[in-house]
């Protein structure tokens, strides 16, 4: 990941508001410790600070089209950049970055070209010709962007909100898959998939169809020069995309700095359920695994920073980016500066425990639209910032372009939790790789349950959390919270805690309007108590609100399974192969 700040239509073009700019500019650095640029034209300013992963020597920015009288510095990287360049021919490349073809991109085709972009970005580009620019956004919102407006009337685009939240009277999180363009002075997206519109998808489920759209998706995340790794947490999806990557590194054989096994990470306290699971997994596919140890002070010492940098209050944001951002450290001072993740796969497939609840295919599939558009205020924005906070990028091959469409298009139907046809939650991704002829992972694994990431590096993580808070947060505090905290009201010690530590670093109403929602939005959701009301019942967001859904609840399911047999069940599958997953799954819940 890079840092980008750009600052457009200054009425204050001095050497000093220069000097300012570099200096807010800096404060992205964490993002791109390898270089920094800037590219100043008249009041228009475009800094960027690097992190090197695909052309390390030439790739520095702000890039340029071939007479450099359009600019552009990028974060993110553009996974089909060989096959646009081919469409390029006539336009001469001076780096080998993968970004550089946004500049020629927009001399050929205009504004219009974004949506030939595969890959994760977020860019600004400044047409000198005429003086006017553009900004946009990848379409889930992997990368981060904020846009503001000083009073002297410019505009401000950063990466990260400290960056801009000094000097801007207001600012906002950057719409996902959105363009602004200071031709018409308005937003509007770009990214219009079929799903986008809620409409009910009747596409038939092909597990080989999806299985190879999520194997083209890893593969091509493999784009990079330097060295790079999987967090592994042993659950479902962090163990395809180890899975995936391993077995493409072993078929090319590809020689990386650290050689041609793919190395994998995991950290939890000692005797986490993710730790005894992602060894597990690592064991199974032969990879070079490294299991990080925290501790819950380790944690609790480092809240603080990781506030700052993920730039959110959200209870469930803050719980499961304090382990991320420890790993990252580590992870980084083994020379690592790119690892697959494996978020997005719980919105798409519904495999939040809440998804048993949904009552029909149509409110299903609306919730998983609701989720996907909602990601870049959590999940995306905590594995990047995260990560970011020590130069480490960090790729979500569920989240390509193609592989959603492809997801999102089957028949939500095949998405629904069925006891009775013996489907569990992501029942339609753990199918497509349960493959008995050539496994991708042990059944146990595949068919284990879902566990948030909070709680899977160990539950006393949580809990050492709510003690902590509420030693620093008193009975009359949290009563007097509206009166404090009058928008987005924290309702736990907790909640409360965190939005302190929030408030001294970003005071403004518009940095705690960028947290929607209040603290526990993420997963105790208005609809999963519409769904069900003992959902209510349960205020702390993590995983373990799923009341009757956790492991207990498939023991009951399992009993009251049909006698194993041979025959086939409704969906063509043997019933014997699809209850052995379960009650494997069972076995190995936490």
């Amino acid at each position: 990941m890079c840092g980008i700040l750009a600052v457009l239509g200054c009425v204050d073009n001095s050497h000093a508001k220069r000097s300012r700019i570099i200096e807010l500019s800096r404060r992205l650095r964490h993002r791109g410790p390898d270089w920094s640029g800037i590219h100043c034209h008249e009041d228009c300013y475009l800094a960027h600070q690097r992190l090197a992963i695909v052309d390390p020597t030439s790739g520095d920015q702000p890039l340029y089209n071939e007479d450099k009288t359009i600019i552009v510095t990028v974060n993110g990287e553009i996974y089909n950049h060989e096959e646009l360049r081919g469409k390029l021919k006539s336009h001469q490349f001076r780096t080998g970055s993968d970004c550089e073809v946004i500049a020629h991109l927009y001399e050929e085709y205009g504004e219009d070209f974004v949506d030939m972009l595969d890959g994760m970005f977020s860019f600004v580009l400044l047409d000198t010709r005429d003086k006017s620019f553009i900004a946009a956004r990848d379409p889930i919102g992997i990368t981060p962007l904020y846009m503001g407006w000083g009073l002297d009337g410019s505009i401000w685009f950063a990466s990260e909100m400290k960056a801009l939240s000094d000097d801007c009277e207001r600012f906002m999180s950057f719409l996902p898959g959105h363009i602004y363009s200071s031709k018409c002075g308005a937003l509007r997206r770009w990214y219009n998939p079929p799903w986008y519109s809620e409409n009910i998808p009747s596409a038939p489920y092909d597990p080989l169809v999806l299985r190879e759209a999520f194997e083209k998706a890893v593969v091509k995340r493999l784009m990079t020069d330097v060295p790079f790794g999987v967090l592994l947490s042993g659950g479902l999806d962090s163990s395809l995309v180890a899975a995936v990557a391993s077995r493409h590194l072993a078929e090319v054989k590809s020689a990386r700095q650290w050689g041609s096994k793919l190395h994998t990470f995991c950290i939890g306290l000692k005797g986490s359920p993710d730790l005894k699971a992602a060894r597990e997994v690592a064991d199974y596919l032969g990879t070079l695994h490294h299991e990080l140890h925290f501790t819950v002070q380790e944690g609790i010492d480092a809240i603080e920073e990781v506030i700052y940098h993920i730039e959110t209050y959200d209870v469930t944001t803050v719980r499961a980016s304090t382990p991320m951002f420890l790993m990252s450290r580590k992870i980084k001072s083994l020379g690592v500066k790119m690892v697959l993740s494996g978020e997005g796969s719980d919105e798409i497939f519904g495999g939040y425990l809440y998804f048993h609840k949904a009552p029909n295919k149509e409110e299903f599939h609306q919730e998983t639209c609701r989720k996907i558009k909602a990601l870049h205020l959590y999940d995306c924005l905590r594995a990047n910032k995260s990560t970011s906070a020590w130069g480490v990028e960090a790729r979500v091959p569920f989240l390509d372009k193609e592989f959603i469409n492809v997801a999102m298009n089957i028949d939500p139907e095949w998405k629904m939790v069925r006891p009775d046809l013996c489907r569990i939650e992501k029942w339609i991704l753990r199918n497509a790789f349960d493959d008995d002829k050539n496994p991708y992972l042990p059944k146990h694994i595949l068919y284990r349950q879902k566990e948030q990431f909070s709680d899977g590096v160990g539950y006393s993580w949580i809990d050492g959390l709510k003690d902590h808070a509420n030693e620093h947060v008193s009975d009359a505090m949290l009563m007097n919270a509206s009166f404090i905290y009058p928008e987005n009201t924290p309702t736990t010690k907790e909640a409360y805690y965190y939005r302190t530590i929030f408030e001294r670093f970003f005071p403004k109403n518009a940095a705690r309007s960028t947290v929607p929602g209040g603290p526990s939005v993420a997963c105790s959701t208005a609809k999963a108590v519409e769904w069900d009301a003992a959902w209510s019942k349960n205020p702390d967001p993590s995983g373990r609100a799923a009341l009757g859904v956790h492991a207990a609840a498939y023991d009951e399911k399992v009993a009251s399974l049909p006698a194993v047999n041979n025959s086939s069940s409704p969906n063509g599958l043997p019933q014997k192969k699809l209850q052995e997953g379960i009650v494997e799954a069972t076995a190995t819940s936490v």
